[in-house]
């Protein structure tokens, strides 16, 4: 026993154990869960019932049984490759995708530390960068499916795809420089735990109350960057069929779309983790004799809430946001979201240097 308890307490044997834990246990779980819920979002919507048709005997789930279904069908189903395609490019594409929606995860804690344990896979110091770095990584699938697929649909939804991932990452980057200047770090962890203070005791220092504009940009720009409606364009159905990844069937499309789900809960993590406190549970401080497993349950509780909260919305927008024109998706981004966010960042500058 003593042995097993020295083994797991070496720093690889933990790091693994986390990557596990928010892999298989929270992230992959809330994605593939995320394809029944906005199939049941969108049927409540339009007034319809839904997915409810998969059952073992008479029992049906509710529409759960789905989510098994679908993944049997994309495991059996044939696995195409084009005539002409790159066959070497056309295969890795998918791994880019899903990669760069699973990374994300990497940096973002899930519970406040237990002395020298940190509920987070890695905690380095240019968080702000890594993220950004992960998120440019996603359009290499884009444009490689795009490319590689010899389809003039494909192509055209891999060539809107780089054009729209690169230009907002721009702006992407604007959006947390104030986040940056305000909490004086661009590692996760010390942003996260400047949230954790109040204002007069009461209202919390949560960035979406020192970065109101911020938020805006960057919830915006992270939607454009997972290319889900209204930024939906490089996939436009109808103009496009699927887009880029058009020619792909089975396991390989199963992977574009389970990394476009993942991509939602990455995206509500970010903004749970940057913009709502993260972990942190309001006016918890006052209860001091509170346990430290208690602690540690509230505080994932109310980031995993928090999360799926957020993922919904990203639904609710899906369903009912009309989609932008590409020219429009693009305006947007440097008429309006650029200005924003270099004003956002000058304001912010200002009041510090004045409050200093």
């Amino acid at each position: 026993m003593q042995l097993v308890l020295e083994f797991l307490a070496l720093p690889f044997v933990q790091d693994v154990l986390k990557i596990l834990f928010i892999l298989l246990l929270f992230a992959m779980p809330l994605g593939t869960f995320m394809t029944l819920m906005e199939r049941k979002w969108s049927a409540a919507v339009q007034d319809r019932i839904g997915p409810n048709r998969a059952n073992i005997g008479s029992y049906r789930g509710r529409g759960l049984l789905h989510i098994a279904a679908d993944a049997l069908k994309s495991i059996f189903k044939e696995d195409l490759i084009p005539k002409g395609a790159d066959k070497f490019l056309y295969t890795i594409a998918p791994f880019f995708s899903f990669m760069s929606a699973v990374a994300v995860f990497a940096i973002i804690p899930i519970a406040g530390p237990i002395g020298d344990f940190k509920f987070q896979v890695t905690d380095v110091q240019p968080g702000l960068l890594f993220i950004f770095a992960i998120t440019s990584l996603g359009v290499y699938g884009a444009v490689l499916a795009g490319a590689s697929s010899n389809s003039k649909f494909a192509l055209f939804g891999g060539t809107r795809a780089s054009a729209q991932m690169i230009s907002y990452e721009v702006f992407l980057g604007l959006s947390l420089m104030g986040l940056f200047m305000v909490y004086g770090s661009t590692q996760v962890s010390a942003i996260v735990e400047g949230q954790g203070e109040h204002w007069f005791g009461l209202i919390p220092k949560w960035g979406v109350f020192t970065q109101p504009l911020g938020f805006v940009v960057f919830f915006t720009a992270l939607i454009a960057e997972t290319k889900r409606a209204p930024f939906d364009a490089p996939e436009g159905e109808s103009e496009l069929v699927a887009g880029y990844f058009v020619e792909y069937s089975g396991m390989r499309w199963s992977s574009f779309m389970l990394a476009e789900y993942i991509a939602i809960v990455g995206v509500a993590a970010l903004i749970t983790t940057l913009f709502f406190g993260g972990y942190q549970v309001p006016w918890l401080y006052h209860w001091e004799s509170a346990p430290q497993w208690l602690v540690t349950l509230l505080q994932f509780s109310k980031f995993a809430s928090f999360t799926f909260i957020f993922c919904w919305f990203q639904i609710q927008i899906r369903w009912t946001v009309p989609k932008f024109r590409f020219d429009q998706t693009m305006a947007l981004g440097w008429k309006k979201l650029l200005p924003v966010a270099l004003l956002n960042t000058v304001v912010t500058a200002i009041i510090i240097v004045a409050l200093a």
